[in-house]
């Protein structure tokens, strides 16, 4: 019993310690793989297949008498059990041919049965199928709905022990071709917390070795990092570079706090990674650890005690998401449209708005590129003290240039943090640079949820990110993956 305690222990540790290096070398989520592949099924009819055995004259003819039993009333005896078998004969050939035809009756019934479910089958088969080629079409030019449930599909395609919790929110940006996933990591609990199970002969009992919590912490750490590194893998094996160029993940954990008995979610890790930098990977020999700090990630330097790093995006994606702009464009939406705003109007607007987000005190500062510039100050944490804002009416992409520029008037004015707004999107050069340094980036759909959730009005950015072209019949839109 003790030998077989250990032996189901340490296979869970071997498991946990393959949790990077077993999906390495399995294939990719393709969508044909998704694909139902419908095979008719055989028609199994059972004894319905098989004909009744045919009555025989044989089973029923009466032995003629023969000799001397021929005499003394053997043939009259012989006649009369002739005629008896005769008729039964004919019944039973009777019955045969009814319990023939009943059995043709049930046997056609239920051919016609099977081929009613196999024209069903086959028919949702193909319903399903043209969904998958139609979530196809939309992944190669990039559509987000289409991105975010075949990404969905790749984790719930990713096997994990029972004991792991499988929950994820995935959100995608088009406009910077990347993926963002907030991914709930297994609670601390799953690493074993007995290394070994003993048998006492002398008080026939079974003792626990306990696992060092020093080693329960450095499994726990290796852990998380294995799983960050897979679903990695997993998310860029599946997908070409033309739809994701880089993947953010946050990992988070549901937990008691042991210092105050409450319920948390902290993150422990945030990896922002390039797809260039995943593919000069080789995982199946990293350290997850030293890899993760490799791919400059944000991981808690003591995963196990709960302690949280800072996501590098949070995951309000999907409310923040640019809509398509045509109709708004085109004069048919009543809401006020941004770009109609002129400065005076659009700097009041942005400051209403800081102010009801917590800003205390608002001075505006002479701006030289023609955007709206303020300083605010607050004692809450969004603003983090002295505040620079900056405000652009742009219908395009903001690239690194504007934010890099933010920095140096940020330094001028001794602020603590920055804030750039913007009507319409950034780069993801710009989110990395902001991220390092205390910037904060609103782009227009975020705008657009803050002034309604803060002031009540619901306004449109009148700018949208410009939409993938669709690939031409000669275009190269994947390598072995989901488009081949």
């Amino acid at each position: 019993m003790a030998e077989a305690k250990t032996a189901a222990v340490t296979n869970e540790v071997r498991i946990l310690d393959g949790i990077l290096v077993s999906a390495v070398a399995l294939p990719p989520l393709t969508f044909d793989r998704l694909k139902a592949g419908f095979q008719a099924p055989i028609f199994q009819p059972g004894n319905l297949a098989t004909p009744l055995p045919e009555p025989t004259w044989n089973q029923f003819a009466p032995v003629e008498p023969q000799g001397f039993a021929r005499w003394f009333g053997g043939m009259g005896r012989y006649r009369w059990a002739l005629k008896e078998a005769q008729d039964a004969f004919e019944v039973a050939k009777a019955d045969f041919r009814l319990a023939e035809d009943k059995r043709l009756a049930d046997l056609g019934a239920a051919k016609s049965e099977h081929d009613r479910k196999v024209e069903s089958a086959r028919s949702a088969a193909a319903a399903y199928d043209q969904s998958i080629e139609a979530r196809r079409n939309g992944f190669a030019l990039g559509e987000a709905e289409a991105v975010e449930w075949f990404v969905d599909r790749v984790l719930r395609a990713s096997t994990y022990p029972k004991s792991f919790p499988r929950k994820w929110q995935v959100a995608y940006r088009p406009e910077n071709r990347d993926v963002v996933v907030e991914l709930e990591l297994p609670p601390q609990e799953v690493v074993p917390a007995v290394r070994e199970y003993r048998y006492v002969k002398t008080r026939d009992t079974i003792n626990t070795i306990p696992r060092p919590s020093g080693e329960v912490k450095q499994r726990y750490a290796r852990l998380i990092a294995s799983i960050a590194l897979r679903t990695l893998h997993e998310i860029f094996h599946a997908t070409p570079a033309e739809v994701i160029e880089a993947v953010v993940l946050n990992g988070r954990v549901s937990a008691t706090d042991r210092a105050t008995g409450k319920k948390v979610r902290p993150h422990l890790i945030s990896v922002e990674a390039e797809r260039s930098a995943y593919e000069d990977l080789h995982l199946a020999e990293v350290d997850p650890a030293a890899c993760l700090k490799h791919l400059n990630a944000l991981v808690s330097p003591n995963p196990f005690d709960l302690e949280a790093v800072e996501p590098f995006i949070a995951f309000d994606l999907k409310r923040f998401r640019f809509v398509d702009s045509a109709e708004e464009l085109a004069g048919l939406d009543s809401r006020r449209n941004l770009l109609t705003l002129s400065p005076t109007e659009f700097e009041h607007l942005v400051k209403d708005l800081f102010v009801a987000m917590g800003a205390e005190a608002w001075r505006t500062v002479p701006s030289k590129d023609g955007g709206v510039d303020a300083v605010a100050t607050s004692k809450n944490l969004f603003f983090g003290g002295v505040c620079l804002i900056q405000a652009k009416r742009w219908t395009k992409l903001v690239g690194l240039d504007a934010v890099h520029a933010l920095t140096g008037v940020m330094t001028d004015h001794n602020a603590t943090t920055g804030v750039l707004v913007t009507t319409s999107w950034f780069s993801r050069t710009s989110e990395q640079f902001a991220q390092r340094n205390r910037i904060t980036l609103i782009n227009g759909a975020e705008l657009k949820h803050l002034i309604k959730q803060h002031l009540g009005v619901d306004v449109v950015p009148g700018t949208s990110p410009p939409k993938r072209p669709r690939p031409s019949d000669n275009t190269q839109t994947g390598r072995d993956g989901p488009l081949g």
